[in-house]
């Protein structure tokens, strides 16, 4: 098994607290209302939503994916801090063992937010990440994250 870290950087107008909340507070009942052409529904499989839980995110039907389990391992909201980990989904095919997420999102001189971000690839056996495969999955979070920014913004009351 081989680790491949990647980490990754983007800035917001959206203020740090909000951002946070939507992304990982309340992104079961946010994210499908926002991106309903991908996403199903997110269910609580286990625990109440804090460290320890596992969310179930299911597509479409149709979709490459059909679902993937994170599991929560730190969600600190005075902090801003996010640790998770992807641990089981079609995604994860013969190559991946887990993937394990840190997110921070501090606060910018601006009154909006800076969100990094830093995954960890366990892969299987002596697979490599290809620089394509990265790039795919960056392309994902980013536009997932735009759409919730742009919502954000249109709606200053939701995640307030």
């Amino acid at each position: 098994m081989g680790v491949a870290t990647f980490t990754h950087e983007v800035a917001s107008s959206v203020a740090a607290p909000r951002m946070f909340k939507a992304l990982y507070v309340d992104s079961d009942s946010l994210l499908p209302k926002v991106m309903p052409q991908v996403i199903k529904s997110i269910e609580i499989v286990h625990g109440d939503g804090g460290a320890g839980t596992i969310k179930k995110m299911n597509y479409l039907e149709g979709d490459t994916l059909k679902y993937v389990k994170h599991k929560m391992e730190v969600v600190d909201v005075d902090n801003l801090i996010c640790k998770y980990s992807l641990i089981e989904g079609d995604v994860m095919g013969d190559k991946l063992e887990r993937v394990d997420y840190e997110a921070t999102i501090e606060a910018s001189g601006n009154g909006g937010c800076i969100c990094k971000n830093t995954n960890k690839h366990h892969t299987k056996g002596d697979y490599v990440l290809k620089e394509e495969e990265i790039k795919e999955g960056v392309d994902k979070a980013m536009e997932l994250f735009k759409v919730v920014e742009q919502y954000l913004l249109a709606n200053p009351s939701v995640c307030a």
